[in-house]
């Protein structure tokens, strides 16, 4: 039979893995709600310069001809 030491040593091992098992399994999902909120915080970010970039498009097209390459000339001259 086994040493009763022996056992209460490996009964107290496999407890603290246990409870070292239960806080990663906390931690990982506090980590996968992170995750989840930076993605959605992303998407928003990228659909927010998606309707920038459309409404800058929007604008140049009301220019005249010529006028955005013009404009272009002129700052890179005073820089």
């Amino acid at each position: 039979m086994a040493d009763p030491k022996h056992l209460d040593q490996i009964t107290e091992r496999v407890e603290r893995l246990l409870l070292r098992h239960e806080e990663l399994q906390r931690t990982n999902s506090l980590l996968v709600e992170q995750v989840h909120a930076l993605q959605a915080e992303r998407d928003s970010l990228k659909s927010r310069l998606m309707a920038a970039r459309a409404r800058i498009d929007a604008l140049l097209d009301r220019l005249p001809p010529g006028m955005v390459n013009a404009d272009l000339d002129t700052r890179k001259e005073r820089s």
